[in-house]
């Protein structure tokens, strides 16, 4: 984004480089917010700030105020770089790198020290020199991060997470220091031994190496083990970046030239042969294939495709050839746009993440404090310096907040990243609390329940006439006409014959019916008032009775006639998706009370309601009046979602406590929603509220762990009751556990999709006619 962009007012997302924990995040937002106009969010986990620059103030301001507290700032770079392209080491694998040596290095030097400093048999004479030798580097090398970062924070008159580290292991290694060269610890025969709680007694003989290098290495390992994590945590939204083909086949004056994909322009043709991915968002121009989508959308079964149809960049091309006229390019496909909502949901933060970010940036201070008050106590006591100095130590380490900074932006970020694999799309992070409340669930029909589009359900011809012959002659004489019910006919017939007879001549009268001579037949299809007033044809009773209850079942009914006699009756109708029943079965399970809503009349939506088991209807319904539906609803105390996918359903969607907009939908409404689901499934609904719920419950696990660990630990470290070591392991164990637990969101598991007899969602039938109807 430039910075005429932003001087406009306008949003931007910075990347912040020398954050070390929540109270770092805490410090920068803080000194962006206080600039005039300025809303900043800070995400500590993704190491973005997000930032609303207002028109007069450029993002350098915004920048500039970043590094004068302390750390980097820079535009982002593109969502996958070149160098993430080129398996290039980027910073977060040149920083996992560095701290895993680190770590490494001070774990080979700790080990000695501790087993030297906690099993006399092993203390040989001057055992103490050795044991200074490799702890001095540990707790100065190994533990540079933190005094570095600590040293920042100083110059700039803050305290955070490593000032707590910091102070912790230079006060166990200068009071081990003090001992060895001006008390007694240095003589020769000094033994030790260790206590998992701290013991009054004498001071100027005991060292606390163990605790300055088996601390650091601890701490080492858990800033490791979050690195890495964090890594992992948005692999899932890099993964789904790279997706794209890198090169495609370009048809230009009839010849196929190979292109980099990135050079595409809206408006070229492009050839994708069996087994290539499609490289951007295109219309079919030629050819038949079916298209597997499952690496974006997660849904299995593979599209059928044809010319007129749109297929997704990234997918994969598992039949024919295609030829593809390309609409959509660069940061405009679907895929692009899909990257860039993750990315901003993971910049943001959920009310649950702003309690803790508060408690953050009074912790440090308050521990601090409470270090210096025990150490105060215990000399005030007469227990002696030793005790005194290692309860303070311990205070301090233990206090560490930073599983409480991680609680929430790890989950969040491992939440939607598996949203995305999924085809799912959070929006926001508040939108987890919306779907914990939600009560009632409002359905648009066309399109969400239904495939959207018509579809040959029934072919029912009279006595001594095939159904094959029926579906061939009709098929034919409608292949001349472009009307909806006519396509569905034809495509109907074609998916079960494969191929229909030539139109020798072909006629149509509007809104009634259509004329033609198929193989040297003259056939008519069209309404029945049609066939009797202009061709003297009647229905037999066993068609009227079976045109009367196709159109009871809210299906559309015509009659096909050829050689001056009735031969069959056809039904057409917009049939409910295959997964629709078990998505309502769902949505009962999670406590949501389904609404069917539809400007469609009431006898076709009670049908559609009937076959998938919602018993709240609202038919006839203006676009207009979805919005107040919505409001109503919300004024008889019901938190509500909607469901929709067109531009009729995007003030409903907007009004809704939570709106859900199908990826196949109208980009109005899933500009409007708060959750977008990429596959037209709507069972993909449930699953986008059953991971936001299990993400949501995830934050929660997390912060209750992270308050209770504190709450709990400090008292126990200030009353002497923890040493300084197990303080160290307890404080990395429980930023370890915190991450562990929100990886486990990876393996998130969607709803099983099941196909049925309705049809697939290419809008062919899957099964005869017969038992369709």
């Amino acid at each position: 984004m430039s910075e005429a962009a932003v001087g406009a007012g306008q949003q931007v997302v910075l990347e912040v480089g020398g954050m070390t924990c929540a109270s770092c995040a805490a410090r920068i937002e803080k000194k962006l917010n206080r600039m005039p106009g300025v809303e900043a969010t800070v995400n500590y986990a993704t190491e973005k700030a997000s930032v609303f620059v207002p028109a007069g103030s450029s993002v350098s301001d915004a920048i500039a105020t970043i590094e004068a507290t302390g750390y980097t700032a820079a535009l982002p770079r593109p969502l996958v770089s070149d160098a993430d392209l080129s398996g290039e080491p980027t910073a977060a694998d040149r920083e996992v790198a560095n701290l895993r040596s680190r770590l490494f290095i001070s774990a080979l030097l700790a080990v000695p020290v501790a087993a030297l400093s906690m099993i006399p048999p092993l203390q040989f004479t001057n055992w103490q020199w050795l044991a200074l030798t490799l702890a001095a580097p540990v707790a100065i090398w190994g533990a540079w991060p933190f005094h570095r970062a600590a040293w920042i924070n100083l110059r700039h008159g803050a305290a955070t997470m490593d000032t707590l580290i910091s102070v912790g292991v230079l006060a166990a290694l200068g009071w081990s220091l003090y001992a060895l060269f001006f008390g007694t610890a240095g003589m020769a025969g000094m033994t030790m031994s260790f206590n998992f709680a701290i013991t009054p007694g004498g001071a100027a003989h005991e060292i606390y190496l163990e605790v300055a290098s088996a601390v650091t290495v601890f701490l080492l390992a858990g800033r490791y083990f979050e690195a890495r994590a964090k890594k992992q945590s948005g692999a899932a939204l890099k993964a789904l970046l790279e997706l794209g083909a890198k090169e495609t086949t370009l048809l230009r004056d009839g010849i196929e030239v190979l292109i980099p994909t990135e050079t595409l322009v809206v408006g070229d043709i492009f050839v994708v042969r069996p087994g290539e991915k499609i490289a951007t968002d295109g219309a079919v121009m030629d050819g038949n294939s079916a298209v597997d989508a499952s690496m974006l959308t997660g849904e299995a079964v593979p599209v059928e495709v044809g010319p007129g149809d749109t297929v997704v960049g990234a997918t994969l091309n598992s039949g024919g050839r295609l030829l593809v006229r390309a609409t959509r390019v660069g940061a405009d496909t679907e895929l692009a746009q899909m990257g860039r909502l993750v990315e901003q949901a993971q910049t943001g933060k959920a009310e649950v993440q702003r309690l803790a970010d508060r408690v953050s940036a009074v912790f440090v201070p308050i521990v601090i404090g409470l270090s210096l008050a025990t150490l105060a106590v215990w000399l005030i006591i007469g227990a002696g310096p030793e005790m005194a100095f290692t309860a303070a130590v311990a205070t301090l380490i233990i206090a560490c907040p930073c599983a409480l900074g991680l609680a929430t932006p790890t989950a969040l970020m491992v939440g939607t990243g598996r949203g995305a694999q999924l085809g799912i799309v959070i929006k926001g992070p508040q939108i987890l609390e919306s779907t914990r409340r939600v009560d009632t669930i409002v359905l648009d029909k066309t399109g969400t329940v239904t495939t959207g589009r018509m579809t040959l359900t029934v072919a029912q011809p009279v006595s001594g006439v095939s159904e094959k012959d029926l579906l061939r002659l009709a098929g034919a004489a409608e292949s001349g006409s472009e009307h909806p019910i006519a396509a569905a006919i034809v495509a109907g017939a074609r998916y079960r014959l494969g191929s229909l007879p030539a139109l020798e001549s072909f006629t149509s009268e509007q809104g009634l019916g259509v004329q033609a001579v198929v193989e040297g037949q003259l056939v008519l299809v069209g309404r029945p008032r049609w066939l009797a007033e202009n061709w003297s044809i009647d229905l037999p009773a066993e068609l009227t009775t079976a045109l009367v209850a196709f159109e009871e079942q809210g299906q559309t009914a015509v009659a096909v006639a050829w050689d001056g006699q009735p031969r069959g009756v056809l039904a057409v109708s917009d049939v409910v998706k295959a997964t629709s029943a078990d998505a309502i079965k769902q949505f009962h399970k999670l406590g949501l009370r389904p609404v069917l809503l539809t400007g469609d009349n009431a006898r076709v939506a009670q049908s559609v309601a009937a076959e998938i088991g919602i018993s709240d209807v609202r038919a006839e319904v203006l676009p207009a009046e979805k919005a107040e539906i919505i409001r109503s609803l919300q004024r008889d105390g019901q938190v509500v979602a909607m469901v929709g996918d067109g531009v009729n359903d995007a003030v409903a969607l907007a009004t809704a406590d939570l709106g859900i907009a199908m990826g196949t939908g109208t980009d109005v409404a899933i500009e409007a929603s708060d959750l977008t689901l990429i596959r037209s499934d709507l069972l993909a609904a449930a699953d986008a509220i059953r991971l936001s719920r299990r993400t949501l419950a995830t934050i929660k696990g997390n912060l209750f762990w992270a308050f209770a660990y504190n709450i709990a630990a400090i008292p126990l470290a200030m009353l002497g009751l923890l040493n300084p070591l197990i303080a160290g392991a307890a404080m990395a164990l429980s930023s370890v556990f915190v991450v562990s637990n929100s990886l486990r969101l990876r393996r998130f598991a969607p709803l099983k999709t099941r196909k049925t007899v309705q049809g697939d969602d290419s809008g062919h039938p899957v099964r005869d006619f017969a038992l369709v109807s």
